[in-house]
């Protein structure tokens, strides 16, 4: 009797284990430790844009697909010179770049093409921005204008920055931060006063001669935002040209008093581009980031750091307004990207060669 009650139970007890929902726990356990297990590396500029994906965008993507995500920080070209040496093997899922390194990337054969069928949040970018053909996504938005230090000039009764040509002035010579030519802020400060003095894409000969009076007045060019930022904060520099989400970052966040100018010829509308990079394994994952990027609740973040917003219904916070905010009124150009991608070398040489020779000529007359 003892064995048949024992064999009972040990039929019962294997009934029960086999009923369990432990089971299908197991099964799904496995399955998000497979997903958790997917990664991407996203390579872009370090500062604002580091720090909004990596202390913003990042976690949330993470906590709701299960990819982590990784974050190389470098300058657009920088970026582009890996993904070369990377070409057959690519460690990098997702580049950001500056607009004429877009049409760099694709003439190397870097990035795949993206469209509202792999990226459905890209119909509902704002008009403003472009696409590049599909080759990139437009993610953070900015413009890059002069900005100045608004309780200098009013100390020392100097008239504000109307034009592009103001920024040679004699009234802040010695205390400009202009970033060299081999910057995207400073290609388009090329740019900018070659439109202002009657030039175009195809002539930029106009920019180049203002932009050797503009070195006569500056003690020296600035490599990067890092070099420049310290000047306007130590009150080293009163003037400078430089993306509109660094001018709010200083102002609001360094208590700078700085604002942005948009000049009467206008700013150049931009962003920072998403590219997808060619023969990444990752591919799935890449996309659904992009996507991701550009959605309501990624772009809330990245207008709360000082970016134009790239989608339609959103506007950067308040706090932002004074400093960098747009109007109706304000003119915004567009211009053939892909043809200065072309020609930038050619005027980075001359640059080099016939305006940064120029620098401090006029800082002691």
């Amino acid at each position: 009797m003892k064995k048949i009650m024992s064999l009972c139970i040990v039929l019962l007890l294997l009934a029960m284990t086999a009923c369990s929902p432990s089971a299908p726990k197991s099964n799904q356990a496995s399955t998000s430790s497979k997903e958790s297990n997917k990664q991407i590396t996203i390579a872009g500029n370090g500062g604002k844009i580091e720090k909004v994906i990596r202390e913003e965008i990042a976690p949330k993507f993470e906590a709701e697909t299960g990819i982590k995500v990784n974050y190389l920080a470098g300058l657009s070209g920088e970026i582009l010179s890996k993904l070369e040496l990377q070409k057959n093997a690519p460690k990098i899922d997702i580049a950001l770049f500056v607009p004429l390194d877009v049409y760099r990337a694709n003439e190397k054969g870097l990035i795949d093409s993206v469209d509202e069928t792999s990226v459905p949040n890209l119909k509902n970018l704002d008009s403003k921005y472009v696409a590049f053909e599909n080759l990139t996504t437009p993610a953070f938005g900015l413009v890059i204008a002069p900005a100045y230090n608004t309780k200098t000039f009013e100390q020392n009764g100097i008239k504000p920055i109307e034009s592009w040509n103001d920024l040679a002035r004699a009234d802040y010579k010695g205390k400009t931060a202009f970033a060299d030519i081999s910057n995207d802020w400073g290609f388009n400060t090329l740019y900018s006063l070659a439109l202002a003095n009657g030039g175009n894409e195809d002539n930029l000969e106009p920019g180049l001669k203002k932009a050797k009076e503009l070195a006569g007045y500056s003690a020296t060019f600035y490599k990067n935002s890092t070099q420049m930022m310290p000047a306007l904060q130590q009150g080293a520099a009163d003037v400078t040209v430089m993306g509109s989400y660094v001018t709010a970052d200083l102002a609001v966040n360094s208590g700078v008093p700085l604002k942005m100018v948009v000049p009467k010829e206008g700013v150049y509308m931009n962003a920072f581009n998403a590219g997808l990079v060619k023969n990444t394994p990752n591919k799935e994952a890449a996309i659904k980031f992009i996507n991701y990027l550009i959605s309501e609740e990624a772009q809330k973040a990245t207008a709360d750091q000082g970016f134009y917003p790239v989608v339609q219904g959103i506007s950067i916070p308040e706090k932002y307004e004074e400093v960098i905010g747009l109007k109706d009124t304000d003119k915004i150009y567009t211009f053939d990207i892909k043809k200065l991608a072309e020609s930038r070398a050619e005027w980075t040489d001359r640059w080099s060669k016939e305006v940064t020779p120029q620098l401090g000529t006029l800082v002691k007359k």
